[in-house]
């Protein structure tokens, strides 16, 4: 279907006309170097161009106050000295002839990005614009932004399409108090923020920016705030937070749309963020967010003040739109303590909302929020060398890596009888194996149509390696003979490291690495606390993997995190017979291990699971899984299993934590 792209050079017209020093760093420029890194990648072309608009005064009367909207109208005509006494009246944003025009091309921009997707003319999209908006509220100016983009947008989808639920992920260094404010008591839409705060010492300095407002009303529980209390965050901390607290609650939620604040001073080397996190991270941030409302996902520019992590973050958001692989992330070593406080403070805050985060811990016996600033400042100081050690690169960083993608996107191995899924490549060559592997086949009973399988299981194997083919599906007669023999035989001269992801039950599953070349995780109502190794983690759920709820929480909470922490460079994906997971689930888990080792996917299955071959097929070629409806109460006992498994393995995977 396509990714949208709307970007119309009418937005860099204006620019600040008098000096001032907290204004002075959003620029024409920023919107100028990332549609040129669109265009000399060769990106711009690859999207859907849309052509921008501006939006009508109904439409900006969604969020804005008439009285704020006649006053803004006024400014074309306004001389210098008339806009700077306007200016005094808001907090930290400037006006110039031509801003009214531009603010009404970014919001109608916003809303062509979301017709474009409710209708179908497009999967997602993004739209940059200039001024941002997040900030601006009903009757008021603030922080760059004139008219609220992105709540204009939410609005007009709930209003033109019906929408019934929107998801705003508000991933700018800047809280969007604006955002906060119009939707604070609307169940209907749900708002994500983390922003530096410092215990209120950061802009914009409000109460309500903490980890406690979490909305009013009808409206309590769907604002999250996640403050970051120090900089130099890392993609460690980035991937925690959406993995422990963004993500349980969005799945729960289950949106109709999916709308991005995609402000990218949150990247390393920013001014305002001075944080730490590379631009690769936001392929990863939003890979993770295009499986929710079937894939509607519509980004809007918001922050973003160092012109070159600019640029990188946009088009690692933009390939990653376009279903390119994700690189891989390596060195991740866990969220930093600061970051952790967050982020238990937040999952404690909103535990009586979402059965999700039922099992969260209280807050830290330290209280971070506000009302300590001064101990909560005497800290800051003790911890201010760790950080700046935490982030010894300062403003320096690599290039992104270019991200390839594989002549062919999927391939099979299927027996001859069975018709092969639309879209993926037939393998039919094979690889002579060593006679070693033949014998101990033919001594595990397996005969010569089978050790042809396994012949072209391994040409399949060389291949994605290779990076020739990107992802691939396995028919064979026995899923765990064959899971074994990838494991043991077939990766162990081609790949360093390979996460194993079982789901469903499998006694004969007895193969255990202490070298960490292969990380197992079982998913299966198998019981079981042997800890065996740090490699081999069984999750069990009380209704195994039928129990959707519970599956799709261990997935979140665990695999992912142990996942990244992992970093394969293959993932192997084996479904037992009878496992009971349903095929929107099963497109879920393929859609999130498209994460890890640049999409190299390998799904193994029995001849008599061709049933699911088609959805199974439609996930690896990166068609959005369908959303996860009326998901229920997970079972008591399966969340306190997984609480305990995550305490007992936390001091071996980092990501897993959760409290400090």
């Amino acid at each position: 279907m396509g990714t949208a792209l709307l970007y119309d050079e009418e937005m860099t017209k204006y620019k600040l006309l008098w000096v001032d020093p907290a204004c002075k760093i959003e620029v024409p420029e920023r919107l100028i170097v990332s549609y040129e890194a669109l265009v000399r990648s060769g990106l711009s072309d690859r999207c859907i161009s849309i052509p921008a608009r501006e939006a009508s005064d109904s439409e900006i009367l969604l969020v804005h106050s008439e009285l704020y909207l006649e006053a803004v109208k006024k400014t074309p005509y306004m001389t210098l000295e008339d806009l700077k006494e306007f200016t005094l009246q808001f907090g930290d944003v400037y006006f110039h002839p031509n801003i009214y025009h531009c603010a009404k091309l970014a919001s109608g921009s916003a809303l062509q990005l979301v017709d474009s997707v409710m209708t179908g003319k497009v999967r997602n999209g993004i739209a940059l614009v200039r001024p941002p908006g997040h900030h601006s509220m009903h009757g008021a100016a603030n922080g760059f932004c004139v008219f609220n983009n992105v709540a204009i947008a939410a609005r007009y989808a709930k209003q033109k399409y019906g929408v019934k639920r929107v998801l705003i992920v508000d991933w700018d260094i800047h809280h969007g108090q604006g955002v906060q404010y119009c939707f604070e008591d609307d169940p209907s839409v749900l708002y994500f923020s983390w922003h530096r705060y410092e215990h209120q010492n950061f802009w914009p300095n409000l109460r309500e920016s903490d980890y406690d407002s979490v909305g009013k009303e009808s409206g309590t529980g769907f604002n999250i705030n996640v403050p970051w209390n120090n900089v130099g965050m890392e993609n460690s901390d980035y991937l925690s937070v959406f993995c422990h607290v963004l993500l349980p609650v969005a799945y729960e939620f289950c949106p109709d749309l999916v709308l991005v604040c995609a402000g990218f001073d949150s990247a390393i080397g920013d001014p305002e963020g001075e944080m730490c996190a590379t631009p690769d991270i936001f392929a990863h941030l939003t890979h993770l967010l295009m499986n929710l409302a079937g894939g509607k996902l519509c980004a809007v520019l918001e922050g973003g003040y160092n012109l070159t992590s600019l640029a990188q973050s946009v088009c690692q958001t933009v390939q990653t739109l376009l279903g390119d692989p994700v690189p891989q992330l390596a060195n991740l070593r866990g969220p930093c303590k600061s970051a952790i406080e967050s982020l238990q403070c937040a999952r404690s805050a909103h535990r009586r909302y979402w059965s999700f985060l039922k099992h969260a811990a209280d807050p830290p016996m330290t209280d971070i929020s506000t009302k300590h600033i001064k101990s909560a400042m005497e800290e800051e100081e003790k911890t201010e060398m760790a950080e700046e050690e935490r982030c010894t690169e300062g403003k320096v960083w690599p290039e992104p890596p270019e991200r390839l993608c594989p002549p062919v996107c999927s391939a099979s191995v299927l027996p001859d009888d069975v018709v092969c899924p639309d879209g993926l490549k037939p393998l039919s060559s094979s690889k002579d194996l060593e006679p070693l592997l033949v014998s101990k086949l033919k001594t595990a009973a397996v005969d010569g149509d089978g050790v042809t399988t396994f012949s072209r299981l391994y040409t399949l194997v060389e291949k994605l390696v290779a990076n020739e083919i990107r992802n691939g599906l396995v028919l064979v007669p026995d899923v765990a003979a064959a899971m074994m023999c990838v494991v043991q035989d077939l990766t162990s001269d081609l790949v360093k490291r390979v996460l194993v992801v079982c789901v469903g039950k499998e006694k004969e599953l007895d193969y255990v690495t202490t070298d960490g070349k292969v990380l197992v995780v079982q998913i299966s109502s198998e019981d079981s606390e042997e800890h065996r190794s740090k490699y081999y983690i069984p999750v069990c759920l009380k209704k195994g993997c039928s129990d959707t709820s519970g599956f799709i929480q261990a997935v979140l909470g665990l695999l992912l995190p142990l996942g990244y922490e992992y970093n394969p460079d293959l993932v192997l994906l084996v479904r037992m017979p009878g496992s009971g997971v349903v095929d929107s689930m099963w497109q879920q888990l393929i859609g999130l291990l498209q994460g890890f080792a640049k999409g190299h996917t390998l799904v193994l299955m029995q001849v008599n699971e061709k049933a699911c071959m088609g959805s199974t097929a439609s996930a690896l070629l990166g068609h959005p899984a369908p959303p996860l409806q009326d998901l229920q109460t997970p079972f008591p006992e399966d969340g306190d299993a997984l609480e305990r498994l995550r305490e007992r393995l936390q001091a071996d995977w980092k990501m897993l934590q959760t409290t400090s």
